[in-house]
């Protein structure tokens, strides 16, 4: 019973539209009806700016990684990334959103965080150094959870690979229209690194 109401706290958790809130609160401005339409960081950061971006960013990461440690601190047995990957769920639809979410690269690196911490630091070195090389967040998103996924199966964690996986099948689903566009060469870029939108 414990279980099932951590999970469902979880979901909760992801279910918080951290861009749709700082936006409304702070600017008055539903950040769904601006850019890509899209209520995650990168819509975030294009419509709202760099500190609001950053601070949605933090949020959407802890979302992941609170839920992943509600288990270890309550003491349960249930492996934090099974009660994580409900906040990913819950990012992606969202209840208190319409059910219309982020692409859930944040919330994911926020469980894998709770769960694996030494992991992170390795993916987000892989995660700049992408950004930086293509100047594409979108393509530095996708590139890192397929490494997750990859590392994830020499972690000695099943249940962990399982959890990374079915993130990165969502992740990259998530991502359709933008890979889509890197193919075409039409994919936004942000105004820093070797190929910025400020060198276009």
């Amino acid at each position: 019973m414990v279980e099932i109401i951590v999970i469902v706290v979880a979901y909760l958790l992801g279910s918080i539209p951290s861009g749709v809130w700082i936006g409304k609160l702070f600017f008055q401005t539903d950040i769904r009806e601006h850019g890509s339409g899209n209520s995650g960081t990168t819509n975030t950061y294009r419509v709202l700016g760099k500190n609001a971006g950053t601070i949605v960013l933090i949020l959407d990461i802890a979302k992941g990684t609170v839920a992943a440690l509600l288990p270890v601190w309550l003491g349960l047995t249930i492996h934090p990334m099974i009660v994580g990957i409900f906040a990913v769920i819950g990012h992606v639809f969202p209840i208190f959103a319409r059910f219309k979410g982020g692409k859930a690269v944040a919330t994911s690196a926020g469980i894998a965080l709770g769960a694996q911490p030494l992991l992170a630091p390795f993916l987000l070195f892989v995660w700049v150094a992408v950004l930086l090389w293509s100047s594409m967040v979108s393509l530095a998103s996708i590139v890192v959870v397929l490494v997750a996924a990859a590392v994830s199966l020499f972690i000695g964690d099943t249940i962990f690979a399982v959890i990374v996986w079915l993130a990165m099948i969502i992740v990259i689903v998530r991502h359709r229209s933008n890979i889509e566009r890197i193919r075409k060469g039409e994919e936004s870029r942000v105004p820093f690194g070797r190929k910025s939108s400020k060198k276009d």
